[in-house]
């Protein structure tokens, strides 16, 4: 079974990319979200007066569901690739 990695932003194509560039990201990349519309559907902390979302990270299963999810007020609290990696292998074994 595959495992994939995507993110989305709430900035422009143009600041998407170059990002993208910058930090060498290889996987899929959406622009342009709306962060209020982002946060009432996934819950995530949606930073009103500056109009930005904190980071949240989720991990979902073949079927959509949501197995792990992390929500941050600020900087701190994101998911770490050894933790996805941790709970997948774990997912998968159970």
């Amino acid at each position: 079974m595959d495992t994939g990695l995507i993110a989305g932003s709430v900035d422009s194509l143009e600041d998407t990319r170059k990002m993208a560039d910058e930090l060498k990201i290889s996987f899929p990349l959406a622009y342009g979200l709306n962060a209020k519309e982002i946060s009432s559907k996934t819950g995530c902390f949606y930073e009103g007066e500056k109009g930005y979302l904190q980071p949240s990270g989720f991990v979902i299963n073949p079927d959509g569901k949501i197995m792990n999810a992390v929500y941050a007020t600020m900087a701190m609290g994101r998911l770490g690739a050894k933790d996805c990696i941790g709970l997948i292998s774990y997912l998968r074994k159970t």
